[in-house]
């Protein structure tokens, strides 16, 4: 009887705790989901975002856009570390976007800022994004190393900021020709590959993505 009484408890621990687990991944515990900002969405970030490498409307963000059927507005800037990102975070919480995908972190280390810096610098673009009313997908970059020394700290900052996070960018694409123009930007294949992740992870949101905006568009006309 007492094994019998252990097992079961032993079950309602698990069952309890997979449940904790499943609230925390849940997409309701995302900050701003559906988001209280009304503008256009953004791509922030730098060359990658930027779309180097890629042909003429084949940056991953255009490619998202055409996937998702919205318009993503493209912040990318070549060369640009954190640093320079906090620096135009401002410009682009004026913008009141409802959605920012967040890519920088590939040119910190080649302009020796800290990895502390850089995630710091990443926590306070989010806090003033978070500010602005807008849902933010943080995008990660891996280190330029065998061992991934970036991937703990994106997942750790997405947790603590509870945005939607997407791995390594280049997962699946680098050091293979056919996704890339170089060393370390994608070709429109690349881009193409890494836009289908993204409407993976954003095609289920869409209805609260966009939900928001439309019962405020709503109210304007009534008024």
């Amino acid at each position: 009887m007492m094994s019998i009484r252990k097992s079961w408890l032993a079950g309602a621990v698990l069952l309890i705790a997979a449940a904790g687990w499943w609230l925390l991944r849940s997409d309701t515990n995302y900050v701003n989901l559906p988001p209280t900002a009304t503008g256009p969405w953004v791509a922030f970030g730098d060359s990658l975002t930027e779309g180097f490498g890629a042909t003429e409307g084949n940056n991953y963000p255009a490619v998202l856009g055409r996937k998702l059927g919205v318009t993503i507005r493209n912040l990318g800037k070549s060369g640009e570390t954190t640093s320079d990102g906090l620096n135009r975070v401002e410009d682009v919480a004026a913008l009141q976007p409802r959605v920012v995908l967040l890519c920088f972190g590939g040119n910190d280390a080649l302009n020796q800022e800290s990895r502390k810096q850089t995630f710091a610098n990443l926590a306070r673009i989010i806090d003033r994004l978070h500010q602005a009313g807008t849902f933010v997908v943080l995008i990660g970059i891996r280190s330029a190393s065998l061992r991934d020394f970036n991937e703990e700290h994106f997942a750790k900052l997405a947790r603590e900021k509870r945005v939607l996070y997407v791995p390594d960018l280049l997962q699946g694409l680098a050091f293979k020709p056919v996704y890339m123009s170089d060393t370390l930007h994608p070709n429109d294949a690349g881009y193409e590959k890494f836009a289908a992740r993204l409407e993976k992870k954003l095609h289920p949101l869409l209805p609260k993505l966009r939900s928001g905006y439309e019962q405020r568009a709503v109210e304007a006309v009534a008024r």
